[in-house]
């Protein structure tokens, strides 16, 4: 008991201490403050450490910085703060491509590693254009959220690849495969663009036990005017890939097939590609790929992201989502 006790009165003195930095281009850059800095990796690097359960808030003034960023595990519960009602305004930045960057998976110009990241008003960037592989940002934080963002690049734009991920308000743009990777992910009114005849997703779910996929819902999907062709909701990255499409707006440059096999020919066995309550022009099932669902509204209530993203500790993206400005 005494020991209990003692907890108790080493938790009191220990509460969750918040820590708050800020980031401006136009802060000194030889400065040693531990607050003040003038580029987002410099803050990552030298901001203090939280309490137990604190929250590093990084505030972002408007510009655009071009450097590309790590946020480590041992900086949970980081939250980048830019500008909600002006997320163009703070642009986070880098053009490196897998060739120029040895691969793939270090082409991102954001890579996030600490759990329960959050962002709000803030825009991520490849600017590599069509060279290939080019990541905006590269996401393996569990019980992340991303609120009023905007996700820029061409191919492999957003790499939501581990953890349980959340995205509203926000805006996505890409040409092939730009959402990838093997994440909970749900995607719950954001704006996902297609520039091209490609891909939104790829994503690569490898086994049943898995609870991953990405959940497209109460969403818009826009498109350039394509010439000699259509785009597609998703192609299998890996056997078990998984995505919902749900109550959300298609456009008439969607393929009426809707979905893709990875390679040509190919007839998918394990993919889950799923539709339900879809409308806009290109929402017609007539002529979709004979391997793709549509879901009885119960089978859909599993996939909303108070259910999908749950988890065994209830996390409540929603809810959590609500608490940033």
């Amino acid at each position: 008991m005494r020991q209990f006790l003692l907890i108790l009165f080493l938790t009191h003195l220990c509460p969750a201490q918040d820590v708050h930095v800020h980031v401006s281009p136009s802060n000194d850059p030889s400065s040693n403050s531990t607050t003040e800095f003038s580029t987002i990796q410099r803050a990552m690097d030298h901001a203090p450490q939280t309490g137990p359960a604190g929250r590093l808030y990084v505030h972002i003034a408007p510009g655009t910085y071009s450097e590309r960023v790590i946020v480590t595990a041992n900086r949970p519960r980081t939250t980048f703060l830019g500008d909600p009602l002006a997320p163009s305004s703070i642009v986070i930045t880098a053009a490196q491509n897998a060739k120029s960057a040895g691969g793939t998976f270090f082409s991102e110009t954001v890579e996030v590693e600490a759990p329960e990241f959050n962002a709000d008003g803030v825009t991520f960037a490849n600017t590599a254009g069509a060279t290939g592989q080019a990541v905006a940002i590269a996401v393996r934080s569990d019980k992340a959220i991303f609120k009023h963002c905007r996700f820029l690049g061409y191919q492999d734009t957003l790499f939501a690849d581990f953890g349980r991920q959340y995205y509203t308000e926000s805006y996505i743009t890409g040409g092939v495969d730009f959402i990838f990777g093997n994440a909970a992910a749900v995607f719950d009114h954001v704006t996902i663009h297609e520039q091209i005849r490609g891909y939104l997703t790829a994503q690569s779910r490898t086994g049943p036990q898995q609870a991953t996929g990405y959940v497209i819902t109460r969403s818009t999907v826009t498109s350039e005017a394509l010439e000699g062709g259509n785009f597609y909701l998703g192609r299998p990255w890996r056997e078990y890939a998984r995505v919902i499409v749900m109550n959300t707006i298609l456009p008439v440059e969607l393929s009426p097939q809707g979905w893709s096999p990875w390679s040509k020919g190919d007839i998918p066995v394990h993919t889950f590609y799923a539709e339900y309550n879809n409308g806009g022009p290109g929402s017609s099932i007539t002529g979709r790929v004979p391997w793709s669902h549509q879901l009885s509204k119960q089978e859909a209530q599993h996939f909303e992201a108070t259910e999908f993203l749950r988890g065994f500790d209830h996390w409540n993206p929603m809810a959590a989502a609500a608490k940033l400005p």
